[in-house]
């Protein structure tokens, strides 16, 4: 069903099913009715509090959901926080997204406080999501629950679920897709949601909680294919947020589950194109959303439910993506003879590792050539990890050591895998940008 908000969301479904399952924890499961109380219950304590912007330090528990729900009903703004995120960027994001109360570990709360802040004027039902930050400053982009709302139902148009399903959301909330497709997706239908117990459940998280739906990076769908820890009764997956191997979707189709696969990003709510039958790298738009393509290939989407209100604070820069309504992505695809869209690759210098962390590679670059005083350096992917080409007379180890304070400050999926040096400078175009390409084929 479309909703509205959070709100009419949950109050719709613990009226209209109050015993029925809505979230599994572990051994413990709440019905929707009994959420919904919750929800409302927490909600006048944090209107109470007087705070107006909670920075959530989401660790996917029963718990967190409760706490974002409400905030969401109380009228805050509501930063989704990495809990596992370094202690240095975790204070500049609460600064920059002028967080006046924090949820989340007691320890880590207590370490963040000093550096919340008065809060916001006017924050009701924004919600915000990083894009994946690397050195500088990560942009936050401002959601809505009513935006998040239209992209659930939006999926779920190409992709429904029943009342009788159990989606497992494995994914950190903190992340849109995460949080759209891993626990919105199965609420809006009226399905249960099973929280994943965090990593070191993996192993058997599937066999636990039995679920009928699954959605997954492909990192995780690759772990969870290779250790044979799919259950009998799943019936769908859905990837996104990264590259897939074909032979990973093909060896989970024949096991018998529908695969599909989903193209989105966090500035447009999560998907807007799901494939639904054949070939899971043909995808169908969803029904609110419109895909053009400019003349050099990039795609541009038309998402007017689901678009963002922009990045936080940075207006600049969401002119330069956000034009007369149409945000450009720097992605590239085609249509096929049927109309659905293919992606090809990327126009923008980045890298996307297959847990769907992006590395914005100017930032980045600038960033570890201005610690090593050399600009004739580039960083390409090798084996799902950022490389560094260093070109000039240095060793190895003096470059690791050089880079640590650096590296120390990045999550770790963002630090470099390796660092190659060459005696042979870059190679170039006519314009001077480095040929990556040339540098990917070399390895």
């Amino acid at each position: 069903m479309r909703f509205d908000h959070f709100e009419d969301m949950l109050r719709h479904w613990a009226e209209t099913a109050p015993d029925a399952p809505a979230l599994r924890y572990g051994a413990g499961t709440v019905s929707f009715s009994q959420f919904w109380e919750t929800v409302q219950q927490r909600s006048e304590l944090l209107r109470k509090s007087h705070k107006s912007c909670l920075g959530l330090l989401s660790d996917g528990s029963l718990d967190c959901v409760t706490e974002l729900f409400a905030a969401n009903m109380a009228g805050m703004q509501i930063v989704m926080l990495d809990e596992n995120a370094p202690s240095v960027l975790l204070r500049q994001l609460i600064q920059y997204t002028d967080v006046d109360l924090l949820w989340g570990d007691e320890d880590l709360v207590e370490e963040l406080s000093p550096a919340l802040t008065k809060g916001v004027e006017e924050g009701k039902g924004k919600i915000l999501f990083f894009t994946s930050g690397t050195t500088e400053r990560a942009k936050a982009v401002v959601l809505t629950d009513h935006s998040l709302c239209q992209s659930a139902w939006n999926g779920s148009a190409k992709l429904p679920l029943s009342p009788e399903d159990t989606l497992l959301c494995l994914l950190p909330l903190g992340h849109v897709f995460g949080f759209v497709c891993g626990l919105l997706w199965g609420l809006s239908c009226g399905a249960c949601v099973a929280l994943g117990r965090g990593a070191r459940h993996y192993i058997d998280d599937c066999a636990f909680y039995k679920p009928t739906a699954l959605s997954a990076v492909p990192l995780l769908l690759g772990f969870l294919m290779k250790q044979k820890l799919l259950n009998a009764e799943l019936k769908l997956i859905l990837v996104g947020a990264g590259d897939c191997p074909p032979a990973l979707l093909e060896a989970a189709a024949a096991m018998g589950i529908r695969v599909s696969f989903g193209y989105g990003l966090t500035e447009t709510s999560s998907g807007v194109a799901i494939s639904v039958t054949g070939d899971p790298y043909a995808m169908e738009i969803c029904p609110d959303d419109s895909i053009s393509l400019a003349e050099d290939g990039e795609i541009l989407i038309q998402a007017p439910t689901c678009m963002m209100q922009g990045y936080y604070k940075r207006p600049e820069s969401t002119a330069e993506v956000l034009i007369d309504g149409v945000f450009h992505t720097g992605d590239l695809g085609r249509f096929d003879e049927e109309g659905k869209l293919h992606i090809t690759g990327r126009k923008k210098d980045m890298l996307v590792l297959s847990d769907g962390t992006k590395i914005f590679l100017p930032e980045y670059e600038a960033a570890i050539a201005k610690v090593l005083g050399n600009p004739e350096i580039a960083v390409i992917l090798q084996n799902d990890r950022p490389l560094l080409i260093y070109s000039g007379d240095a060793k190895e180890q003096d470059l690791s050591k050089a880079l640590l304070p650096l590296m120390t400050e990045l999550p770790r999926g963002q630090r470099l895998g390796g660092i190659r040096i060459t005696d042979q400078p870059l190679p170039r175009t006519a314009t001077g940008k480095i040929k990556r390409w040339e540098l990917q084929q070399k390895g």
